[in-house]
């Protein structure tokens, strides 16, 4: 009975970690998943909950009854996912306070370490392809020009997005949490989202924040199937769009753009902003670092998509 409290801590520790994760762009919240060793867990749940929420409204209409739907039901890690999703969300909600401030007082200073971060990343997606060949460095060039064409597009007025857009972007995002590598909160900026996002979420838009909710969850149950079939069936080529993605996507977080998004040159207290890029790099390298400690002692996850386990059937 002892180890029960313990184990509920440690949940709530990871939870808060990968949330933590997921606020800061360019830090995987999957990565760090990952890390603390809840990864597999999670993703089975997650497939596990899907299934049972899709048999429910299959055959509760059709007066077939419940069994098979309880039964999936059943097989998600309830004691595990309620505290770590609980404490996820919490860690979300105490961060984006921190971080305003940063965002609109020192925004060149916020950029360089998001810059930091996302440029240490880029080596998560990039030795999970097992061999680069011909094929995957045309397919991550293309993905790095497509993103450093979109990212350079002049913003629109998204200091009140439209709704439309806040769903669709929070449907992206959620997809981070399938693959380690990538940042959900990193492509929430790069759409334009992510200053307002953290913003309805200090000032407690609950408009807004329902209407993310709804696309996060339209995002989970489209997406996370489609996600790993593409890492089951495509795995070379999906990681390597995605490291190019990555890679393209660092244009939007020079530190000095003008208000149109066009770059310009360095100015200003230079010192202090290449601190922040290079905090940003020590960050994930630190990350990086634990991570792989962490899979030479418990066996490497990263292959999870690929296996036939419970975890592909999502």
């Amino acid at each position: 009975m002892t180890s029960r409290p313990l184990a509920l801590a440690a949940d709530a520790t990871r939870g808060a970690l990968i949330g933590a994760a997921e606020v800061v762009p360019g830090v995987s919240g999957g990565t760090v998943a990952l890390v603390v060793g809840v990864y597999e867990r999670l993703i089975a749940s997650a497939g596990h909950l899907l299934s049972g929420a899709r048999l429910l409204s299959r055959d509760l209409p059709r007066g077939r009854g419940t069994t098979a739907a309880g039964t999936e039901l059943r097989r998600v890690e309830w004691g595990t996912v309620l505290p770590v999703v609980v404490f996820m969300l919490l860690a979300v909600v105490t961060l984006a306070r921190v971080l305003e401030p940063l965002l609109e007082e020192h925004p060149e200073r916020a950029r360089a370490l998001f810059l930091g971060l996302v440029l240490a990343s880029v080596v998560v997606p990039a030795r999970m392809v097992s061999g680069w060949g011909r094929r995957e460095v045309l397919l991550a060039l293309a993905a790095a020009v497509a993103a450093v064409l979109l990212t350079g597009l002049p913003p629109a007025a998204n200091d009140d997005p439209s709704r439309l857009l806040v769903f669709c972007a929070a449907a992206l995002a959620i997809c981070a949490l399938v693959l380690p590598g990538v940042s959900g909160s990193f492509l929430l900026l790069s759409i334009g989202v992510y200053e307002p996002t953290i913003s309805a979420l200090n000032d407690r838009d609950l408009g807004y924040v329902a209407v993310f909710a709804a696309g996060a969850l339209t995002g989970l149950v489209l997406f996370v199937k489609l996600l790993q079939w593409l890492l089951a069936e495509r795995r070379k080529a999906t990681l390597a769009v995605m490291t190019g993605l990555m890679i393209g996507s660092l244009r939007a977080l020079w530190p000095w753009q003008d208000d149109h998004r066009g770059l310009l040159g360095p100015s200003g207290d230079v010192g202090p902003v290449a601190g922040f890029a290079l905090l940003g790099i020590a960050l994930v390298a630190t990350l990086l670092v634990v991570e792989a400690r962490a899979l030479r002692r418990g066996g490497s996850e990263l292959d999870l998509p690929a296996q036939g386990g419970s975890g592909s059937r999502v």
